[in-house]
């Protein structure tokens, strides 16, 4: 039997305000254990929360970037649970009336639905250790946009290739820094099977709070492959039910945390201590206004810059990359040595070290420099790639770097005839075979040339001169 995935995801996504949610702490990471705290977050009595407009901002910048509905009008409720993390004992989240509804991603296969996103306050973090439990509720209360999809991926790839295209939508439009490794940026998997051909929507799997790309896609992964094979086995009733797993990286599986709630479970009601959020028409379009978005970018590149599809969506695919691109370009280097030198030389050498382009030893700047030096026929593009490496390894500006490493190309006409004389007067006998026609040594000759200039020598002016010569 053949057997259709299907994927549905909710993303957490951190706000990058400067305060809470609901309080005016401050939401920066790495603090001391519990300083970021105040009565309100802390859920003291009598402690009052205040919507924080920021939020609601970039909440309105989120809906415009993926074509989503603003709910003028949105309310807040109570979602009741116990756990240490949360002192409150519910969290005020947007079930009934989210801010954003309808939008959606288009991905290479598909169009994904956005069904929701909505405004929630972040609970703090446990940490199990031997001996006891630690609680820091420096996070208790920092604003989320949760956004949730309908289940309409149908691979792990595509729910990969949708994760990767919010992330970016996210990052383009500055809401949050999206960092994965500090929860930023939290997914949520929804997993589930049928035979292929059947429409109706089977017991589906929850994968809680995976933190990078690769592990989404492995869990996912296993997950289906676990849930065919119960359904092969005749067990799938038994073993598939609805529930809360986690994603065990190490032993590369998940495994059983919780029973799924329903939202019945969660005792959902309208939250007392606060208003409805009510936004004018002259606030939405104030809110609205976003920067350019990656597809927008993707397409103006093809356009404007004659870029391939190809070269266009990897440099678009990434603001901190779109903006080294922009600034190499600013500097009057040429589009294809551009293209060429940031997409294939210098993050060859970044993917080599684990690096990302914020992180490179060589700034828009220099690979500028660069690039200007190898467009000028300063130095040739092979000795270009030793200049680059040269550059990874010392803090030295290019012109230097040329220099040091002898690579300035020779275009003078008289120096490149004098090597062109040495050459031939040193081998009469192939300019001799060359001269009864075989005409294949011509390569002989411009190799030896441009060995006995030590690669310096222009290769374009090499082959003129030369013919000429001949």
């Amino acid at each position: 039997m053949k057997f259709e995935v299907v994927i549905g995801l909710e993303v957490h996504v951190q706000l990058n305000t400067k305060t809470k949610l609901f309080c005016s702490c401050p939401t920066s990471f790495n603090e001391a254990e519990n300083s970021n705290t105040c009565p309100i977050c802390l859920a003291l009595p009598g402690a009052l929360p205040v919507i924080n407009r920021e939020a609601v901002h970039k909440a309105i910048q989120l809906g415009t970037a993926v074509g989503a509905t603003v709910n003028r009008e949105s309310k807040f409720d109570r979602k009741n649970y116990f756990y240490p993390d949360s002192p409150s004992g519910y969290q005020i989240s947007q079930f009934y009336y989210p801010i954003v509804e309808n939008g959606h991603i288009d991905i290479s296969s598909r169009r994904v639905q956005i069904a929701r996103a909505h405004l929630e306050a972040d609970a703090g973090k446990n940490t199990h250790e031997a001996g006891g439990s630690k609680v820091d509720l420096n996070r208790a209360g920092t604003p989320l946009l949760e956004i949730v999809t309908a289940p309409d991926m149908r691979s792990s790839d595509e729910a990969i290739e949708y994760l990767k295209k919010l992330h970016s939508i996210v990052r383009y439009i500055d809401i949050s820094d999206a960092n994965m490794q500090e929860g930023s940026f939290r997914c949520d998997a929804n997993v589930s099977i049928r035979p292929e051909g059947d429409e109706k929507l089977y017991t589906r799997v929850e994968i809680k709070n995976i933190n990078s790309f690769r592990f989404i896609q492995k869990a996912i992964d296993f997950e289906v492959e676990r849930q065919i094979e119960a359904w092969e086995d005749g067990v799938y009733e038994d073993e598939i039910w609805q529930e809360t797993r986690l994603y065990d990286s190490a032993k590369n599986e998940t495994r059983s945390m919780r029973g799924k709630e329903e939202a019945s479970d969660y005792r959902y009601f309208p939250e007392p201590d606060l208003l409805e959020v009510r936004i004018s028409e002259e606030t939405v379009k104030e809110f609205s206004k976003i920067p350019e978005l990656p597809h927008q970018k993707e397409e103006r590149y093809q356009e404007e810059l004659g870029l391939s599809k190809y070269d266009a969506g990897v440099i678009a695919s990434s603001k901190e990359l779109a903006s080294f691109f922009e600034e190499i370009l600013k500097s009057g280097a040429s589009t294809k040595n551009s293209v060429s030198w940031l997409t294939v030389e210098l993050l060859g050498r970044l993917n080599k070290k684990s690096l990302e382009i914020s992180e490179s030893p060589v700034n828009s700047q220099k690979l500028s420099d660069l690039i200007l030096a190898i467009d000028s026929k300063t130095i040739s593009g092979k000795a270009g790639k030793d200049v680059l490496d040269y550059l990874f390894e010392n803090e030295i500006s290019v012109d230097v770097a040329i220099e040091k490493l002898g690579l300035k190309q020779v275009n003078d006409d008289s120096a490149i005839l004098k090597i062109i004389d040495e050459v031939l007067s040193k081998n009469p006998d192939k300019l001799e075979q060359y001269r009864n026609g075989k005409d294949k040594l011509f390569g002989f000759f411009v190799g030896q040339v441009m060995k006995a200039s030590k690669g310096s020598a222009n290769p374009q002016k090499v082959n003129e001169l030369l013919k000429g010569k001949l």
